[in-house]
């Protein structure tokens, strides 16, 4: 039986010349990121938390204790109560559920049409490149928190309201990044091989051009996502944002007003997970960076 020229140079010299994929490659890097991996598990750590939210918290949410209004902290009530005496990591737990959602779901939605919108500009360039990023200036050049405080009011705070509107006010960046991107690939020779088979422009755009250019769009990813619970938290906190029985972090702080000095810990606590969410995400993001650039030097 004949034998493979790969198979014959591995038994002669006894290793395996296994190519590594890019995105191995970048699992590996990234992997190798301490800083992004300890980011990653604390976002991992607080996800299963929020979603086990009923068997993590020793309270049912919602459920007031005239006794215990405004209670500290505690070993009954871990990060105390609030004026009604309802149980605050409670709160935070099931508050935390809206307010990751509403960062991914954002995240997702503001990639989903800067990416369509960045491809068609950087494909087919010319006068349909000029309006897109003539649009795209426009809405960067628009201060985003006014209009997304103006659209809550008007069609109305709800998880899937906010989620539409801080996602069609975030697609901008991601659509500039992919525009850059296909303005360069669009030129290379493995384009310019699919032209020559008779691929058509959907066909380029989605299954050559495109997974090249996701890289950079999974960094911006993980940098709307935080961005995205901020904006949340501070239309919640300015009271335009979510009401009960939808709660969030944000909503949390802005309950908090009266109490900032009589009762610091309603306020610090869901002030403290979204800095700790916003800190982690972007540490995931720095570290995806790095990871996705050969060229960089990690961090250890």
């Amino acid at each position: 039986m004949a034998i493979e020229p790969q198979a014959q140079s591995e038994a002669i010299f006894g290793v395996s010349q296994r190519v590594e994929t890019f995105w191995r490659m970048v699992l590996r890097r990234f992997v190798r990121d301490r800083a992004a991996m300890g980011a990653a598990l604390v976002l991992v750590l607080i996800a299963l938390a929020v979603a086990l939210a009923p068997v993590v918290s020793p309270f049912p949410l919602g459920q007031p204790d005239l006794s215990s209004m405004l209670a500290p902290p505690s070993m009954h009530h871990l990060m105390g109560t609030d004026d009604l005496g309802i149980d605050l990591f409670t709160e935070i737990l099931y508050g935390g559920r809206v307010s990751l959602m509403i960062g991914l779901f954002s995240a997702l939605v503001g990639v989903v049409v800067g990416g369509a919108i960045g491809a068609v500009s950087g494909y087919f360039r010319g006068a349909i490149d000029s309006v897109l990023m003539r649009i795209t200036d426009v809405g960067l050049s628009v201060p985003l928190l006014f209009v997304v405080l103006l659209l809550s009011v008007l069609i109305g705070p709800t998880p899937v309201s906010i989620i539409a509107i801080i996602g069609l006010t975030s697609w901008m960046r991601p659509a500039r990044i992919v525009r850059s991107q296909f303005l360069t690939l669009r030129e290379l020779d493995f384009v310019e091989a699919a032209r020559a088979v008779g691929a058509g422009d959907a066909r380029i755009i989605l299954r050559e051009i495109f997974p090249n250019a996701m890289a950079p769009l999974i960094v911006n990813a993980t940098l709307l996502v935080g961005q995205a619970i901020i904006m949340e938290s501070v239309i919640s906190f300015l009271g335009a944002g979510l009401t009960p029985p939808n709660i969030s972090w944000g909503y949390l702080l802005n309950q908090a007003q009266s109490y900032v000095t009589s009762a610091p810990w309603l306020s610090f606590f869901p002030g403290l997970m979204i800095f700790i969410v916003v800190l982690a995400v972007n540490l995931v993001g720095d570290g995806l960076r790095d990871a996705l650039d050969p060229t960089s030097k990690l961090r250890r």
